[in-house]
């Protein structure tokens, strides 16, 4: 990582911090242990501007360290919140920065969605397998809306990113409950499905909405950084 980039690494997770701490403390929502983090647009613009490494490393650290202030339970912090940020923040800085095409990604999120469809159709109640429809229809809809747009790469990122996160949050914590808390709610896939579906759902609206205009401001006021994002999106 060059200078510029241990800098933007250590403003990532340092803002992700501050920006949860406060943000929770004024507005403490969450399902069970996944709180409301509409903060998540912090790592991603930083995955963006400055590559996957930065925003993944970056969203780590700083869920770890909000984790450790917030609820004080590092192992939970490092199953769920320090994996999944890291593999999310990954995908999003990795995908908006490479050249996609429109029909591969859609076919190959179809037959992901088609699967969930199959297990939450045996395993969990109707309303599942009515969200996970729903969700598909919601990447159709940014998938046109934003086919043409040059924010398309980073709208799929967001929503491929973050549906890996959440995936790895709904197993993780459920794994946690059962075998290292003692708690009474089981691993069971509506719990899955439940903590999946609330991540998912509360996170991808500021990711979609704030991304673009905020990182077009930042490259509008730092042209240098956009210059190095279009050297990639040449290689």
């Amino acid at each position: 990582m060059k200078t510029l980039d241990v800098v933007a690494f250590a403003l990532n997770a340092a803002l992700y911090v501050v920006t949860g701490i406060i943000f929770y403390t004024i507005l403490p929502l969450s399902f069970g242990e996944v709180r409301f983090w509409p903060q998540v647009i912090i790592p991603a613009v930083f995955a963006v501007i400055f590559g996957p490494w930065v925003g993944g490393f970056g969203a780590a650290l700083g869920i770890f360290v909000n984790d450790l202030v917030l609820n004080n339970n590092p192992l939970l912090s490092l199953m769920a919140g320090v994996t999944s940020n890291f593999v999310a923040f990954w995908l999003i800085g990795y995908i908006s920065n490479q050249k996609w095409k429109l029909k591969p990604v859609v076919f190959l999120y179809g037959l992901i969605s088609a699967l969930l469809i199959i297990i939450a159709y045996f395993y969990t109640d109707i309303i599942y397998v009515s969200i996970i429809i729903l969700s598909y229809i919601f990447f159709l809809v940014v998938s046109i809306v934003f086919r043409k747009s040059k924010w398309w790469n980073y709208e799929i990122g967001s929503v491929i990113g973050l549906l890996v996160g959440s995936a790895i949050i709904g197993i993780m914590v459920p794994l946690y409950l059962q075998y290292f808390a003692n708690s009474p709610d089981s691993f069971t896939a509506a719990l899955i499905f439940g903590y999946f579906i609330w991540t998912f759902a509360t996170e991808i609206p500021f990711l979609i909405v704030l991304g673009p205009p905020i990182i077009w401001a930042i490259f509008r006021a730092f042209p240098r950084f956009r210059k190095q994002d279009k050297q990639r999106e040449k290689n």
